[in-house]
């Protein structure tokens, strides 16, 4: 049964309402995508509708439709290789430029969040925000001893909404996994619960909060990155630093200014990887409106992490996963790819190893070679899945946000510097790390560090060695008790295979003799009956 069948026709009068159908032409979709053209026209919103002129129509539509649209705007957004520059200008503007909510309804929710009068907290409130996005939005202040601030207050009334979203999206996951072996492989089901999981933890600010301080600790002191104070926190709002920069994407300040965008692409890199391998701390939601660049010193720029509210971690494990796959990608090694993935678990043990490797290579191989300005990670993530799908491997869950920020990398990336090559610059980074987890300096020094556990385990010792000699006991006098059992059912199915043969045998030569003789047969069961009488009486 469709979920929510009142929010699917919602949806389905705001795309007709403002004529998303003319949005790209026909002949340049897919012929499977073309029918949902079709359906948008078919709804009367669209015959009276006079958005078909609207320039905006793309970003007002997504507003109207909720959060979760707006989140997919902003992903779209850093795509400015795939994306037309008529729709992209209206994505941009998702980033931070959605519609505002009123300014006396986040005083409100500021003061109730805060136990406090807006003039205790803040000597100045801007009521103008400075940005609003899908989640919240923000106001500028200062406090009483003089400190600029931000003040971020999420919306009102969206947490029903997101959850009725999602529970259409697990519905449309559901369906694509019973009839799509990829939507399988990929474990949609689990990706749309984990990215549920990540957006309704979005709507509660102090995991922000957290989030940035943490952040703020790995980068204390760094001359590439800055993240900013956090003074006050609850779950509707947070009250940071405020800080002075410009978006990533603002590339004509950066040449205004005499910026070195290649330095500054690179740093960028190394800022990801160092978060990802480093720290195990990574920033899963990075669109422009998220990263920006201090203009303070042109000549030394750094970046501003801002919005922690989405952030990634791996397992030891699945560090080092990735970090093996992306080396053997980048030298071409395509056997040790496999041995990798198989090693990880991730490939069905009835598969052919050597086919998977020269599909790799043959799809794969070309795409990695090529220079940063033609390398499209979207294409090389949609190729893997793909062959994902015809060999059944199965990528866990816990890497979807990786390879989603990967994205988000590939376009921040390849609008700053087209010509940065991502591979010479990761190749160094990673191959550094490998070596690290591999020192075997390194893991004494962890074992050691774990030694005082070991004791303290150590104290437990005898009585969990008496506990597991009785348990050994008791489950010994368990299975002797078992074993006489089948023993009594083994001599029991013994004497009915004997019986069984000997009455048989009995009626092969009742049979035998009635062929020859029926006369004496029926004299045979005559008697037979009169001493079963007999037997039944004596019972």
């Amino acid at each position: 049964m469709v979920p929510h069948l009142s929010r699917l026709l919602q949806l389905w009068r705001i795309a007709a309402h403002y004529r998303l159908d003319i949005l790209v032409p026909a002949n340049e979709l897919p012929n499977k995508a073309r029918p949902i053209l079709k359906l948008i026209r078919a709804h009367p919103a669209a015959w009276s509708s006079k958005e078909k002129r609207n320039p905006l129509k793309l970003k007002e539509a997504l507003e109207d439709m909720g959060p979760l649209a707006i989140k997919l705007g902003q992903l779209l957004s850093t795509r400015r290789d795939l994306i037309p520059p008529e729709i992209l200008s209206q994505l941009t503007l998702l980033q931070d430029r959605v519609k505002p909510f009123d300014v006396d309804v986040a005083k409100t929710r500021i003061s109730e969040a805060l136990k406090a009068d807006i003039d205790t907290l803040f000597a100045r409130f801007d009521d103008k925000p400075l940005a609003a996005a899908s989640i919240a939005q923000v106001h500028t202040a200062a406090l009483h001893d003089g400190r600029e601030v931000v003040v971020k207050v999420t919306r009102p009334h969206i947490r029903e909404q997101i959850i009725q979203d999602f529970e259409i999206l697990a519905w449309l996951g559901q369906s694509l996994e019973q009839r799509l072996e990829a939507a399988r492989a990929l474990h949609l089901s689990e990706i749309i619960q984990d990215y549920r999981s990540i957006i309704l933890n979005e709507l509660d600010l102090t995991i922000e909060a957290d989030n940035t301080r943490r952040m703020r600790h790995y980068f204390t002191g760094s001359s590439m990155m800055y993240v900013p104070e956090v003074y006050m926190d609850s779950k509707d709002v947070m009250v940071a630093e405020r800080i002075t920069g410009v978006p990533i994407s603002d590339t004509e300040t950066f040449d205004r200014l005499g910026m070195d965008r290649a330095d500054l692409a690179e740093k960028g890199l190394i800022i990801f990887f160092t978060q990802v391998f480093r720290d195990n701390f990574f920033h899963a939601d990075m669109h422009p409106g998220n990263v920006f660049v201090e203009t303070i010193n042109p000549q030394s720029p750094r970046y501003i992490a801002l919005d922690c509210a989405i952030m990634g971690e791996l397992s030891k494990q699945d560090q080092m996963t990735v970090a093996r796959m992306l080396l053997a990608v980048m030298n071409s090694d395509f056997m040790q790819l496999i041995q990798i993935v198989h090693q990880a678990g991730w490939i069905p043990p009835d598969t052919d190893k050597d086919a998977l490797a020269r599909e790799m290579r043959r799809t794969v191989g070309p795409m990695v070679s090529k220079p940063m300005d033609q390398l499209d990670f979207a294409g090389i993530l949609l190729q893997i899945m793909d062959i994902a799908r015809r060999f059944r491997l199965e990528i866990p869950p816990q890497l979807m946000l990786l390879l989603k920020t990967l994205v988000h990398v590939e376009g921040l990336g390849t609008d700053l510097y087209p010509q940065l090559d991502i591979w010479k610059l990761a190749k160094p980074i990673l191959t550094e790390w490998v070596k690290q987890q591999m020192n075997p300096v390194k893991n004494v020094k962890e074992l050691g560090q774990q030694i005082p556990d070991l004791l303290l385990g150590a104290q437990d010792l005898p009585s969990m060695l008496i506990d597991s000699l009785n348990g050994l006991k008791n489950q010994t006098t368990w299975q002797d008790r078992q074993l006489r059992e089948i023993q009594n059912l083994r001599l029991q199915v013994a004497q009915q295979q004997r019986l069984n043969w000997i009455f048989g045998s009995f009626l092969l030569i009742l049979l035998s003799i009635a062929i020859i003789s029926p006369w004496f047969v029926s004299i045979v069961l005559i008697i037979l009956s009169v001493l079963l009488s007999v037997w039944r009486i004596s019972k």
